[in-house]
């Protein structure tokens, strides 16, 4: 049975919601600003306001090291994080680039991968999906449909970029096509092998898996269809009791198999005023800041931590001689003889090894 951890009032309706992938910060869109909170103790780190119009849709990269928002506005910004994180509360940040070229509201963003030397794909309501470098900020690639985008998603290899459509049609666009063109024009007429057909209503969200293969569309028709992306087929679809907003594939984590995982630590609500405004009522409620990180559960350990897991027995194994535990003192002993002379092993063949290439003649 799904529990609730916690119910966080925001300072309006939420319209765009994002969470950096290392899990530290949470995104927000009320009304035409960008909030920025973190996660670990809840504070409110800043209140963007460079957009004019109601946000629609907000992306980390994926070191998260910079994020991207769209708003009605037909622009397209993108933020470096640490020069937010940064900025004085009386400064208002800059965004690193402004990307004017929509038209029409934006309605879609995706980053692919390489942090600051990703590609960054938008769409619009104006019928173009647009391609951006986002270290330069320059255009790469747009893309002339016949029809409005809602949703815009690149697949792992960055080969293929998959359009949304209002009319309910998912358009496959080759980046790696020949020529090279910047501005293109999709002819459904002449592509027919590089669109999917299913859809009812125009779809809202779309996520490609980690190998390829398979691409997951959300629409306004109360499905989430998945598509084997090869052969254009619907395999399944999953019927809702209304319209789909958002659905994506995401690897699952390992505690999510586990019958008995819980979060070991409560989240925190969320602050209302921005760090070092709050009001004395709330200064009191101080939580503790933790650095959640994404770590590898049931990883193997390494040299570094077997090292110190070996020489902290050592020092409790001396501590219960004292007591008379001779028998578990001699197991440690012999442990730690081995481990010795593995290492003198090592450093042998090191040696060995630098002098062969020292004394090697020259050709």
């Amino acid at each position: 049975q799904d529990q609730l951890q916690q119910k966080i009032i925001c300072p309006g309706p939420v319209t765009c919601l994002t969470a950096s992938p290392n899990g530290l910060y949470i995104l927000a869109g009320v009304a035409e600003s960008i909030y920025l909170w973190e996660v670990s103790n809840g504070n409110l780190l800043a209140i963007l306001n460079r957009h004019y119009q109601d946000l629609t849709c907000l992306c980390f990269t994926d070191d998260s090291s910079h994020f991207l928002s769209g708003a009605k506005d037909c622009l397209a910004l993108v933020w470096n994080l640490y020069s937010v994180l940064q900025a004085e509360p009386s400064q208002i940040p800059d965004p690193r680039h402004v990307w004017s070229r929509h038209s029409l509201p934006i309605t879609d963003l995706c980053c692919g991968f390489g942090g600051p030397l990703a590609r960054a794909a938008t769409a619009s309501l104006d019928q173009t999906a647009k391609l951006w470098e986002v270290s330069s900020g320059e255009l790469l690639l747009s893309v002339l449909f016949d029809v409005g985008i809602m949703a815009v998603t690149l697949d792992l290899s960055e080969y293929h970029m998959f359009c949304g459509g209002m009319d309910g049609s998912i358009f496959q666009v080759d980046l790696c096509a020949w020529p090279v063109q910047r501005d293109r024009t999709f002819q459904t007429e002449r592509e027919n092998g590089k669109v999917f057909k299913g859809h009812r209503n125009q779809v809202t969200c779309l996520s490609v898996s980690t190998d390829g293969s398979l691409l997951l569309s959300g629409s306004h028709d109360e499905t989430v269809r998945l598509w084997d992306i090869q052969s254009k087929q619907c395999l399944r679809t999953m019927n809702h009791k209304g319209p789909v907003t958002n659905a994506f594939i995401v690897l699952a984590p390992a505690n999510m198999f586990n019958p008995d995982g819980k979060p070991s630590v409560p989240l925190p609500k969320f602050s209302k005023h921005l760090q070092g405004t709050e009001s004395n009522d709330e200064q009191g409620t101080e939580g503790v800041t933790l650095r959640l990180g994404l770590h590898q559960q049931d990883s193997g350990e390494s040299y570094l931590e077997k090292a110190e897991r070996m020489y902290s027995q050592m020092y409790s194994t001396r501590e219960k001689n004292l007591v008379g535990d001779q028998e578990h003192l001699t197991i440690q002993v012999s442990e730690l003889e081995e481990e010795v002379s593995t290492l003198r092993k090592i450093n042998k063949n090191l040696f060995d090894f630098s002098a062969r290439i020292i004394t090697k003649p020259a050709k």
